[in-house]
């Protein structure tokens, strides 16, 4: 026999043995619990939109990372995926959400149309895996407009910029 009949069984062996360790290290992962709140607290107050078509817009493109209307599928149970979702839903949350308008919204949010007709939002990431928010060109241009205007006719409040102090 050559030597390489002698390293099939070599390899089996430390393949085996990485394919252990790494189911080993996804089922270790499970057991942090980030990522599995899963909370959706009561919605406050909407923006006063400025048609239905931009809300259904927003709700398909926007809601489960900007609202608390969450959809949470199974795959958000499941860590290291639970993690990055819950990342993603806090994240978004933290800079716009529609469910909060009552509440202080990120400055950003004057920039809202453009950041989704440059297609920073929503990101690819999500539109891979959430088919109906790939919003077609046609879509994309009547969301941008639409919370364009909705933010003229329904200003949310924008958190206050700390002053820096002066010496």
């Amino acid at each position: 026999m050559g030597e390489g009949a002698a390293q099939t069984p070599r390899k089996r062996h430390v393949l085996r043995t990485v394919v252990i360790v790494l189911a080993g290290l996804f089922l270790v992962m499970q057991l942090v619990p980030y990522g599995r709140d899963h909370s959706n607290p009561p919605v406050t107050a909407e923006p006063a939109w400025d048609t239905a078509q931009t809300r259904d817009l927003a709700t398909t493109a926007c809601f489960d990372c900007h609202s608390n209307e969450t959809e949470w599928p199974w795959y958000t149970n499941v860590a290291p995926m639970s993690w990055l979702v819950q990342r993603d839903v806090d994240e978004g949350r933290e800079t716009l959400n529609f469910s909060e308008w009552d509440q202080p919204q990120s400055e950003e949010i004057d920039e809202m149309g453009e950041i989704v007709l440059e297609g920073e939002m929503p990101p690819l990431a999500y539109t891979v895996i959430h088919r109906p928010a790939a919003l077609s060109q046609e879509d994309t241009r009547a969301l941008a407009d639409g919370l364009d205007a909705t933010i003229v006719s329904s200003p949310p409040v924008l958190e206050e910029m700390e002053e820096p102090d002066e010496a």
